[in-house]
């Protein structure tokens, strides 16, 4: 099982973030540029039975990916987990902490590559750039829109 895990701290409420959170056209505001990301659906919310579709490319190759909200506390913390996709497992939790009027927002993700260990040594360093590219676009793009 492979570990990462992004924070940072947004100079608004907790109330604020999570509220950016639930708006329905939140993943396209979140997802980069550059993803090759198509939004396919979007049901549920942050509540638990969520379910989202994308449509990804990895290389030239169309893959679908869908995750389902397994958890959900209000203003604290959604999970949602893969049922559908390329990664042998996926399970997100999205962590919103008070820190003196601010938000930490944290974003740990527990994944295993198809492949198992060949494919983790391989690929480890290549998934973990990815991500880390991709939370800190979504964490300044959070920072911008709450920080109002």
């Amino acid at each position: 099982m492979l570990h990462f895990q992004y924070s940072s701290l947004i100079d608004a409420p907790v109330e604020v973030v999570w509220n950016f959170h639930e708006r329905p056209d939140i993943l396209q505001i979140l997802t980069p540029p550059w993803q090759p990301v198509e939004i396919v659906r979007r049901e549920g919310g942050l509540d638990v039975g969520a379910i989202t579709e994308f449509r990804i490319l990895l290389g030239s190759f169309p893959v679908r990916w869908v995750a389902r909200h397994i958890e959900c506390e209000k203003n604290r913390a959604f999970t949602d987990r893969q049922i559908s996709g390329p990664m042998e497992s996926w399970v997100h939790r999205h962590l919103f902490t008070e820190e003196n009027g601010k938000t930490r927002l944290t974003d740990r993700i527990d994944y295993e590559l198809p492949g198992g260990l060949i494919a983790e040594l391989l690929l480890e360093w290549w998934v973990k750039a990815r991500l880390t590219d991709m939370f800190r676009y979504r964490h300044e793009v959070t920072k911008r829109e709450c920080e109002k």
